[in-house]
């Protein structure tokens, strides 16, 4: 199975919090799974992280990449057409990370691991 994580999923799973479900862990434990993190993650973690709003990353450069090599998750890039295919969605969700990992998911046919409900109202395969 591929699936796509969301940023809340890709931090819960590294600080190993109880608040990631059991079958989101079962997932991404799976080595037989394809598991891949997008760089709007990294951005969206940069972001926060430079602001103050994620103190546990103090240098997301170095952190993202070394999770991801941890963990073999692979990496999705952002591509124009992924960026301009968020022109064509409703605004159930307002938020830039989040509206581009749901084109991600559409565009790339990969599940998306979230628990955010917003993202659940589009066209999107969710896994929680």
């Amino acid at each position: 199975m591929r699936v796509l994580l969301d940023t809340h999923t890709f931090l819960w799973w590294v600080e190993g919090s109880s608040r990631l479900s059991s079958r989101a862990r079962e997932l991404i434990r799976d080595s037989e799974n394809e598991v891949y993190l997008s760089a709007v993650t990294a951005w969206e973690i940069a972001i926060k992280a430079k602001v103050g709003k994620l103190e546990a990353v103090a240098d997301p450069e170095r952190y993202v990449p070394e999770q991801m090599a941890l963990d073999n998750f692979l990496e999705l890039p952002i591509t124009v057409r992924h960026a301009l295919h968020v022109y064509a969605l409703p605004l159930y969700h307002r938020d830039p990370f989040d509206r581009l990992l749901v084109v991600q998911s559409q565009l790339e046919d990969l599940p998306i691991v979230t628990c955010d409900q917003r993202i659940a109202r589009y066209d999107v395969e969710v896994i929680w």
